[in-house]
């Protein structure tokens, strides 16, 4: 495993790298039965990271709250789902997702380790903070940063940067914690020291940048950062 050398903090991704996504639409299965439950499930998120791109490559940003809702409008109307009080419990779980069993462990050796800590997340922040306060994580960061104030969604580089002047670090004193492939390009090609969560063993993307090393629990993370 590679090392990463002086790095004096540690950011981190939020959802799918923190939080678990994997079974949001759980209330959805006592009426959609678990397969459209997990079909609703992968077209809405795959609908969210469509939306946070495309607005981001049209120029028109809105908070992370809103385009959760445009997906999730998408994919019930795609899959033929018409119930407003589903929609709205649906919505609702975005501001609780669990956290990975790894979460509190993985966070405390970072910290004991002696780097600072925090979340660079597409969320806004009133989902970053719910999320943040129902896993009970606060005292185990330093900072929570939305992408709100760069009015943009990742992997704009702009996003990256309010880490950068949020830490006052520059990008290589940075390790950039991430499970998704596409933002561990974004954070690489930035500047970061990247480190991709590859907790389902996925194949690499084939973009000009990545991750400087790739592990599968964040059990396994303290000892990467060690110089």
């Amino acid at each position: 495993m590679n090392h990463f050398g002086a790095v004096k903090a540690c950011v981190f991704d939020a959802y799918g790298t923190l939080f678990d996504l994997g079974d949001l639409t759980r209330a959805a299965v006592p009426t959609l039965g678990r397969q459209r439950a997990d079909a609703l499930n992968a077209l809405w998120r795959r609908k969210q990271l469509d939306y946070s791109w495309l607005r981001s490559l049209i120029g028109r940003h809105t908070d992370f709250w809103h385009v959760t809702g445009e997906s999730l409008d998408h994919a019930m109307l795609a899959l033929d789902v018409a119930d407003p009080l589903l929609r709205a419990r649906l919505m609702e779980a975005w501001l609780t997702p669990p956290p990975f069993a790894d979460v509190v462990e993985g966070l405390g050796a970072v910290r004991a380790a002696g780097l600072r800590t925090a979340i660079l997340s597409n969320g806004s922040v009133a989902m970053l903070t719910g999320a943040v306060g129902a896993a009970g994580i606060q005292r185990l960061l330093d900072a929570v940063i939305s992408v709100e104030p760069a009015g943009v969604f990742k992997p704009h580089p702009a996003v990256y940067a309010l880490a950068v002047d949020r830490l006052d670090l520059p990008p290589g004193e940075i390790a950039f914690v991430t499970a998704n492939g596409w933002d561990a390009a974004g954070a690489a090609a930035f500047g970061f020291k990247v480190a991709w969560l590859n907790r389902q063993g996925a194949a690499p993307e084939m973009l000009p940048a990545g991750p400087k090393a790739e592990f599968r629990s964040l059990a396994e993370l303290a000892p990467l950062l060690r110089p």
